[in-house]
């Protein structure tokens, strides 16, 4: 294989090839876990490790696992990996891990996981797979992060609400009231609400990579100043 280019990796991670905006993978757990940032987060981080665990397993087996059963095999880790942030969690964040439910065990199923596995980390070593799996679970994480804020903040005008849930006793205090004497407006949080604030960030995305396109076009279009020299032809009498 050629020398990494991790500059590119991330790039593709957090922007060119995210997988939440970009590829419109995990769409399930996006949509449907984002209606707070405490949810988001737990989903993000539980997505990110599992991530980072599959990637490594599959670049250790790549070479002896035939392509018969490279999927199935592939599954059967990813479901042993999910498993075990479950316990994880049962373990140390149960309220979070019922609010969370069937979305959980369902990270086996997330095309963003088994797409990273195949695409990348069967056919890397051991360190860029890592890396692979780490930087696309940041990019998957700050689309859902995002999402559940701004959900939370214009369904419940407050942010950071039940942030105990995942960080202790002491992030009990962690709620921000942006707006007091809020009306609730639900929208933000049902389902439709997802797809809604969805859509925009991708339209935000696609409008600031439009207008990257063009002023690299107009770069490469603009006539180098002084560039031209003006030759005169003639005779002196």
């Amino acid at each position: 294989m050629s020398e990494v280019d991790y500059k590119e990796l991330s790039l593709n991670g957090l922007w060119k090839n995210n997988p939440a905006i970009v590829q419109l993978l995990g769409l399930c757990p996006l949509l449907a876990v984002t209606g707070s940032v405490i949810n988001a987060i737990g989903m993000a981080l539980a997505t990110m490790m599992v991530l980072i665990i599959s990637n490594s397993c599959v670049s250790l087996i790549r070479g002896i696992v035939s392509d018969a059963v490279r999927l199935p095999a592939f599954v059967m880790i990813i479901a042993a990996a999910v498993t075990c942030i479950e316990l994880l969690m049962q373990a140390y964040t149960y309220e979070l891990f019922q609010i969370l439910g069937i979305f959980l065990p369902l990270i086996t199923t997330n095309c963003v996981i088994l797409g990273r596995a195949d695409a990348y980390a069967s056919k890397n070593s051991l360190l860029p797979a890592m890396y692979d799996g780490f930087i696309m679970g940041v990019g998957f994480a700050v689309i859902l992060i995002a999402l559940g804020a701004m959900r939370e903040l214009i369904g419940t005008g407050a942010l950071f609400n039940n942030m105990d849930l995942l960080f202790g006793e002491a992030a009990a205090n962690w709620k921000i009231v942006v707006f007091s004497d809020y009306k609730q407006f639900l929208l933000a949080i049902l389902p439709p609400g997802a797809f809604i604030f969805t859509g925009l960030i991708i339209a935000v995305k696609n409008l600031i990579d439009s207008q990257i396109k063009q002023r690299q076009d107009a770069l490469k279009e603009k006539p180098a100043t002084g560039s031209k020299r003006v030759r005169v032809t003639g005779n002196i009498s």
